[in-house]
């Protein structure tokens, strides 16, 4: 096998987003700003379509929208082509614009885009008023020892309000026949975050924020019918939490919506699948509905993460449709009962697969080749009992008699999310990475993941970094028992949320001999004031269970890494580690110009060079 190198990883190509045509012959797809056309059955190659993102087909299956930014950097505008990839821009916004919905059955389309005189405004005030009956806590809240989730859930002392908001997303009708945007209907100073065309396209499901961005924390969702012809609104119950994936069918008692949202009462938790009244349609169910796709006017299908693996459902009654090994996402369908899908195993990379949702599928797309490291999955218990996952990756051509092998255990973000039996391999350090350097690599699925269910996933309100993190070790002294991991040579790694059980881990202890925290959260309360997620980010930690609280503890080397202008987990949350560490060994690195998520091409290839040559230095 060529070596792998930090450049080859960075530079492959990864599908996303694929978008099944409503005739079922085509799919786009998106790659790293392009789009990318291929037939539904893989009678040809796919070719380079356009420079763009968030593909949408028209109804007749003849054309494409597309935003792009190729014109002005930044600054997105709609685009239509054919099959044959000619271009035509269909508008000229001024602010930009951010999405697109066809209208079924007509050349129409709505545009999200702020209104083109709505300035940012000045100073940005948020003005506090105390209601009626406000409630005044006595010192309550997470790590206090109050119940987390119901803490979380009870009503503030006051609403803090933005009494000015920065451009709103609001609705327009488009006529690509006369380029004359109109307003489609009044919202008023609600900012619109997604919306669905109904088939029949007389209506468009709305979904709304009270706020055009996350920072106060207080984004109240909001539900509307609006009447594709009039532009009257119906209001709906509020919808829960974290509303996503607007799905239209209809059954013998007509219309009805469906979406994904997060499960109540808590702010910590899974996700559910709600219908417009917010009845949970998934209560009870053993794994975690990850997406949504209507498929035509018939019942839409639904991704469910079931453990390690993927399965496709079908509502209403959620029957099982296809079971994948490892993970399926950008589900796409089609009334015919076909769909388009990115799909991945341990032992094959991302690439586009299409066909009848019960299978087989064809693959459309190729993937990286290589002579990859054996995955195992693991199954094992907590220290409570509690049935745990995961996965055991070891150096290419090794089997477990060739160790003990250092040992790098990776813990994934969220925490809500989760390591499917996938290929694993990304800018970040993953688990095929560290793998080829010589390295055994641990992927370990908590408790607080993706996958079991909303039990699990909420059980860590309030409890981050314990049995948490407990459950780590569990697995961790199961693979050393076994002569598969030395314990003189154990390290950590991260990013997000994983980053914080890193550096939570070296307070915790000194079995770790080296550390990489991306990310990493070290003070949940300074988060929970100067991040997106405020109050949600309330609801996991407080102050015990802070790394900052316990960083005089930490003997492991660590190396911190963080991007500039993280909204996300702020770059102060770096600076306090790194200021805490002192003169204790570490490395401090910040990337300009860089989010939560890190995008420039040198950057990527420094982070995945810099994590291997630590790890490889601290466990030789």
């Amino acid at each position: 096998m060529t070596e792998l190198t930090a450049e080859t990883v960075v530079d492959r190509q990864v599908p996303r987003t694929p978008q099944l045509s409503p005739d079922g012959r085509w799919v786009v797809y998106a790659v790293d700003g392009g789009l990318w056309l291929v037939p539904a059955d893989g009678g040809a190659e796919p070719r380079e379509f356009a420079t763009g993102r968030e593909p949408r087909w028209a109804a007749d299956s003849a054309t494409v929208f597309f935003l792009s930014d190729r014109d002005e950097q930044g600054k997105a505008q709609l685009y239509r082509a054919g099959t044959d990839g000619d271009a035509e821009r269909l508008t000229d916004w001024a602010t930009g614009v951010s999405g697109c919905v066809p209208v079924p059955d007509a050349a129409a389309v709505v545009v999200l885009a702020p209104a083109e005189d709505d300035r940012p405004a000045g100073p940005r005030v948020r003005k506090v008023t105390a209601g009626p009956g406000a409630r005044v806590p006595a010192g309550g809240g997470a790590g206090s020892g109050e119940d987390p989730v119901a803490a979380a859930h009870q009503p503030p002392v006051a609403r803090p309000r933005w009494d000015t908001v920065a451009r709103p997303d609001r609705l327009w009708l488009l006529d690509p026949g006369t380029e004359t945007p109109r307003p489609l209907a009044d919202l008023g100073r609600r900012h619109v975050v997604e919306a669905a065309a109904r088939p029949d396209g007389r209506t468009l499901a709305v979904l709304t924020w009270s706020v055009a961005d996350r920072e106060p924390g207080i984004f109240e969702p909001g539900l509307h019918f609006v009447d594709l012809r009039t532009g009257a609104v119906e209001d709906l119950p509020t919808p829960a939490l974290e509303a996503t994936g607007l799905t239209w069918w209809r059954d013998e008692t007509g219309w009805r919506l469906v979406y994904l949202g997060l499960t109540p009462p808590g702010l910590v938790g899974g996700h559910a699948v709600f219908d417009a009244d917010g009845r949970n349609l998934t209560a009870g169910l053993d794994g975690c509905p990850t997406e949504l796709a209507a498929a035509g006017d018939g019942p839409p299908l639904v991704l469910v993460a079931e453990g390690l693996d993927t399965t496709i459902r079908r509502l209403p009654d959620f029957t099982e449709v296809a079971n994948a090994r490892g993970s399926l996402a950008g589900l796409t369908a089609n009334g015919a009962g076909e769909v388009a899908l990115v799909a991945s195993t341990a032992a094959e990379p991302d690439a586009v697969h299409a066909g009848p949702a019960a299978g087989p599928l064809v693959r459309l797309t190729t993937a990286l080749k290589g002579d990859w490291a054996p995955q195992e999955r693991l199954a094992y218990r907590a220290e409570d009992g509690l049935e745990l996952d995961g996965l055991l990756l070891l150096p290419p051509g090794t089997t477990r008699s060739d160790g003990p092998f250092p040992l790098v255990t990776l813990i994934h973000g969220g925490p809500h999310d989760r390591y499917a039996d996938r290929f694993h391999l990304g800018w970040y350090p993953s688990g095929q990475w560290l793998a080829a350097a010589g390295f055994a690599v641990f992927q370990p699925n908590g408790r607080g993941g993706l996958g079991h269910g909303d039990a699990f996933a909420r059980s860590v309100a309030g409890e981050v970094g314990g049995a948490e993190f407990t459950d780590v070790l569990a697995g961790i002294d199961l693979l050393v028992e076994a002569g598969v991991a030395d314990e003189d040579r154990l390290g950590i790694g991260g990013w997000s949320h994983g980053g914080f059980v890193a550096a939570w881990a070296v307070t915790q202890t000194d079995r770790f001999k080296a550390a990489v925290v991306g990310a990493g959260v070290i003070d949940w309360p300074l988060l929970a004031a100067t991040g997106e997620h405020t109050r949600f980010e309330a609801a996991l930690g407080g102050l015990a269970n802070s790394p900052i609280t316990h960083a005089h503890r930490i003997r492991t080397p660590v190396l911190i890494l963080h991007g500039e202008g993280d909204p996300n987990v702020p770059l102060s949350q770096a600076e306090l580690l790194h200021r805490a560490l002192h003169d204790r060994e570490h490395e401090f690195v910040v990337y300009p110009r860089e989010g939560h998520s890190i995008r420039e091409r040198d950057h990527r290839i420094d982070v995945l060079n810099r994590t291997r040559a630590w790890f490889s230095h601290l466990l030789a």
